[in-house]
């Protein structure tokens, strides 16, 4: 091949130029591949995890039908020790203490309850089961830790219940008039088409909340 001055002078600019940047431009391409194998990686296991927490959700769902309350506690268990940062290990912690409770084991049901509201990844999740776990805690007359129960944060649409809650506690409390503002903080909270309204105004009512603020 005929020598060209030109072609080796550029020949020889690429090699300088790779010389010069060539390694970092290789880490370069590592890194890039590396983040991107990751990044797939990751999402691969993410839906793997999810398929197998909704597979284990299913048999969960499978036991309650049966009424077989061990292999729902069993389900719920290992949904928590092996998915607890899914949304299914908060349904069915959620699904568990509704078993327990039709059990007759509210000490379990407590302990579901409260799993879900410490590793609350949705606030809806998080309200509900402190509805629920406070009212278990009222039947059996623990009312401070009811209170407790009702006074962290949760979303907006459920300060109707949470405040309906609060004013069942407080009444049990023979706190009357702290119940009062409860039930009627209740009803400011809950919207007019919600039936359950109506149970709150009787319950408003039976406390002469009614007769108060006619009065006033």
């Amino acid at each position: 091949m005929a020598y060209d001055p030109e072609e080796q002078e550029q020949l020889d600019s690429v090699k300088a130029w790779w010389a010069k940047y060539g390694n970092l431009l290789t880490w370069v391409l590592i890194a890039a591949l590396a983040g991107y194998a990751a990044w797939t990686g990751w999402s691969y296991y993410q839906r793997s995890r999810s398929l197998q927490a909704s597979q284990l959700y299913e048999e969960l769902q499978k036991a309650v039908t049966a009424k077989d309350h061990a292999r729902v506690m069993r389900a719920a268990g290992d949904m928590q020790d092996k998915f607890g940062r899914t949304p299914y290990a908060q349904m069915s912690a959620l699904v568990a203490a509704k078993s327990a409770f039709d059990a007759n084991d509210t000490a379990a049901a407590k302990t579901e309850l409260q799993w879900a509201i410490d590793h609350s990844l949705d606030g809806e999740f998080k309200a509900i089961a402190a509805i629920r776990l406070a009212g278990i805690q009222l039947d059996e007359k623990q009312y401070d830790a009811a209170l407790k129960t009702l006074s962290g944060d949760f979303p907006a649409p459920f300060a109707g219940s949470i405040a309906d809650r609060k004013g069942d506690v407080l009444y049990a409390q023979n706190k009357i008039s702290e119940a009062r503002d409860a039930y009627r903080q209740a009803l400011d909270k809950t919207e007019q088409k919600d039936p359950g309204r109506q149970l709150i105004q009787l319950k408003l009512d039976a406390i002469g909340g009614a007769a108060q603020k006619a009065a006033a």
